[in-house]
């Protein structure tokens, strides 16, 4: 090989790196910057009870219940067809504040919007922010779990029913008292789904209760909330 040609090959490979180091600068990730203020409504009704003695400066235990699907949609009496409102129109007293919000048809349960009315909640009544409990069924045992899985802290204990959710929730909770319930023979939320969060507590190092009703399908509900039990449980926990 002459010279000329050896000096051509070694302009050429020189070009060759230069072109390539120029294009992998112009590759190179930059720095930039994003703001931006996002502002949601939240809206929800809801049925309000407060024990037959509270009198607006005794501090009282609050206990927020979280319906199912069907339940959505603007008629709020069709909150009162399951759980601690249906008692209360039987009439049944309890010792703490009870709310029990409607979730908008078509909606699922929204974290945000209910810490958002609980914070309305404690700021316009006399509440034991110490003793807040959260409870639902079905689509509401799913919002228990995302409630409590986005704001632990606030919270005295849960009690989800034939609901689920994601592990991260139940990372989160783990330190929490919580009851879980759930049909073995539910045809509409598999067992599974609690048995999934109870295993993740664990593994988290929570000790979760986990009651299962032999034979029964999706209303595992009915029997949990006419325990008595349930709500000295509740009661029984403090932050």
């Amino acid at each position: 090989m002459n010279l000329l040609k050896l000096k051509a090959l070694l302009s050429s490979a020189i070009l060759f790196f230069i072109t390539q180091d120029a294009v992998a600068n112009d590759l190179k990730q930059t720095k930039e910057n994003f703001s931006a203020e996002v502002v949601k409504k939240y809206s929800y009704h809801y049925l309000k009870y407060l024990p037959k003695n509270y009198d607006g400066k005794t501090k009282f235990p609050l206990l927020l219940f979280l319906h199912g699907a069907g339940e959505r949609g603007n008629n709020l009496e069709k909150v009162a067809v399951h759980g601690p409102p249906k008692l209360i129109k039987q009439g049944r007293q309890f010792p703490f504040i009870i709310i029990s919000p409607q979730c908008p048809k078509e909606s699922r349960w929204d974290p945000n919007a209910l810490n958002a009315m609980l914070d309305h909640i404690i700021d316009s009544h006399a509440v034991d922010e110490s003793r807040i409990y959260c409870t639902g069924l079905s689509m509401g045992g799913f919002g228990t779990w995302a409630l409590g899985g986005s704001n632990p802290n606030r919270f005295a204990a849960f009690a989800p029913i034939c609901g689920g959710g994601g592990w991260m929730d139940a990372f989160q909770m783990w330190k929490k008292p919580i009851w879980v319930f759930h049909g073995d023979a539910d045809s509409v939320v598999p067992l599974e789904e609690s048995e999934r969060m109870v295993r993740a507590l664990k593994r988290r190092g929570g000790k979760p209760k986990f009651t299962i009703y032999k034979g029964v399908n999706h209303d595992s509900w009915t029997e949990t909330y006419n325990n008595p039990k349930l709500y000295e449980w509740f009661l029984s926990h403090k932050k």
